[in-house]
This record gives C-alpha cells, structure tokens and sequence, in this order.
C-alpha cells in the first residue's frame, strides 16, 4: 500500500474477493525527508500515514516494512551506475523486479502469504498471462514485463478492468481520503525532480565535448555525459550551428571517450534493436523468427516486428523505423492479434 488511490481499493477489492489481506507499506528511503513530498512522490512519511489511514478504513492489519538498504542497493545505486554507463535505465522496472515481486514477494511467502496484490493497472487472464489495462492510458504492464512467470503466479492485480476514473470513484464511494489524491510523477527518490543534479552530486563533474555526428567537429561541451539520453535536444547549448540550421538531436553516448555525439532527428532512426536478459512468461522462448508487437518505452508506441532470441540476447526487426531508442530501457513484446494485450516477455535494451 503506497499510500495512493490504486493501492488502497486493491486492498479493498482483495478483502470483498474472500482473502484474509494484510496491508503492507515499504519505507524505501534511509532519510524519508530526502524523498519527495507531497503527492509528487511515493516514498514520504504522507503516503505511509495515507497507506495507514486506509487500512483502517478498510479494516486490515497494517504493516510498514524497512526495505531502505534494499531499494538503495537495486534501485538507486543501479540508476546512478546505468547513466554512468551510458545508458537510460527505468527505476521502476528494476523497482518491480527487485522489490516489490522479489524482495517483498519471498518475505511474504516465508511468512505464510500466498500472493502479492498491487494497485498497478494491468491484468492476468484465466491462462495467467500478463495484459495490459482495459485503461490504456493508465497501462503498465510495460514496468510489470520483467516478471517471471513463477513472480506472476503469485501476483494479483485488482484493478486492470478498471479505468483510472472508476477506481477514484469506487475510493470516494468506500470513504477512503485518497479518492482525490494527485498520481505520483517522475521518480521518486529524486527529491527535487533534478535529475541532471542528481547524478551530479553522486559522479562528479566529467567535462567533455559534444560532437557532430556528420561532421566530426567538436560543436560544444558538456559537464557530464550522463546528465543526456538519447534523443534528447533542449539544454545541449551548442556553440556551432548546424549547417543546415535545423536542430540537434542526441544520438549516442560514449563513456570510454566521454562524448556526447549530437545529429539530424532523421539519425534517431533504428530499424534493428539488441537486447539481453529475455524474460520469457508468453511461453516457451522463441527461438525462431516470431512475429509481435514491441514497445520500446513506457508509454511509448507499438510497432509490430520480427524477434528471435539466442541464448540470453534477442535480436528485434522493427517493420517501421522508431526513433530514440535507448540502451537501458526495456523492449515489451506482445502478442500479434489486433488486441495485442498480452504480454509475451522483455528484455534489457543494449543498442
């Protein structure tokens, strides 16, 4: 239980739906007052006494467990040392694979607990598989595609026939105070929302040069090449026009020459995507060549594609060309059938 409006009519559901529930809210800040504040986060003292008060709305045993050094040691020290690398990460793909469906899941099994319920919006079918929300705007089963199938057997998610606007509804309806609570944004331990500073603090300045793909010429330079992600064309503040005037985009980051290479949007382009680590819960792994539909970011846009997976690498054919893909983020495949809601399994993008 965050401490939100999702969280809490899970639990309400869970109770309706005959199980014998116990909320349970993670406190996964060392120091809570570095979190964010407010209803920009998920991590603060309100969202525990919000989880708190909900709890006893709804009549449950409430429970806030000490997960801080986990979340520090998976989540954050991974975010800080993929952008160090190079790469753009989702710290709520590593947050959900890590924590809440690993460290939480086996602590609530030891226990004697069968499953984990949570607020996210999706949904597992009667063959268990993983789908999307019927509310596509709310959709996450993009963050919950890491899961293994053993991870989702025991998970259970109450609101993925549910719109955003029904759930709101149904808390007001309950008398639960967090009917009208703001959704969180952004990432959650990044106190301030400043994550160029964020990263700053913990790497140190690393001042380089910002290249011209097409050129070569050395157009500018930055403080740190993890403060861009690819894609990327506010804040580059090049000091050599391009020559056909139009704006600059990031292509790629390099670590070793700690470059930043900038070029037309037309070079965002990729028609081919690499990946490692598939995790397979749409069946057995493919092998072959298998048609999907695959996202590349949360919330991002699905593009149908080949995919086929060697050992622990999976090679995508996009069948249109995407642009800004980046190395940290994960691909989504789906299932081919118009619907395209079920989820077949992801991997760790890596160029």
């Amino acid at each position: 239980m965050s401490g939100g409006v999702d969280s809490a009519v899970a639990a309400a559901r869970a109770v309706e739906a005959g199980h014998d529930v116990t909320g349970v809210h993670l406190a996964l800040s060392r120091n809570p007052q570095t979190y964010r504040t407010g209803a920009r986060g998920c991590c603060t003292l309100e969202d525990s006494r919000d989880a708190r008060r909900a709890a006893d709305v709804i009549g449950i045993p409430f429970y806030v467990w000490d997960m801080a050094d986990r979340f520090h040691e998976d989540v954050v020290d991974d975010f800080v040392a993929e952008y160090a690398a190079g790469r753009t990460p989702n710290p709520c793909l590593r947050c959900n694979e890590k924590i809440k469906f690993a460290a939480v899941l086996d602590r609530a099994i030891a226990l004697g607990f069968d499953a984990v319920v949570t607020g996210h919006h999706a949904r597992r079918g009667d063959d268990g598989l993983l789908r999307r929300s019927v509310d596509l705007a709310k959709d996450q089963s993009y963050v919950l595609a890491v899961l293994t199938r053993e991870q989702l057997d025991r998970s259970v998610f109450p609101l993925g026939d549910s719109t955003k606007a029904q759930v709101r509804v149904e808390a007001a309806e309950r008398g639960l105070s967090v009917a009208d609570k703001p959704d969180s944004h952004d990432i959650c331990f990044i106190a301030d929302g400043d994550t160029r500073k964020f990263l700053a603090d913990r790497l140190g300045e690393a001042p380089g040069d910002i290249v011209d793909s097409r050129t070569g010429e050395v157009v500018g330079a930055h403080a740190g090449a993890y403060a861009y992600t690819v894609g990327q064309r506010k804040g580059l503040s090049l000091g050599v026009p391009a020559p056909d005037g139009k704006p600059r985009y990031v292509l790629s980051i390099t670590p070793t020459t700690n470059t930043v290479t900038v070029g037309p949007v037309e070079a965002l382009e990729a028609s081919t995507v690499a990946a490692r680590r598939p995790v397979w819960t749409g069946g057995a792994l493919p092998t072959d060549a298998t048609e999907c539909q695959v996202q590349l970011r949360a919330h991002g846009e699905v593009v149908p594609a080949t995919i086929q997976v060697s050992g622990d690498t999976l090679h995508a054919e996009l069948h249109r060309p995407v642009r800004g893909v980046a190395a940290g983020q994960a691909i989504v495949a789906y299932a081919p059938d118009p619907a395209g809601d079920i989820v077949l399994g992801s991997a760790t993008i890596t160029g």
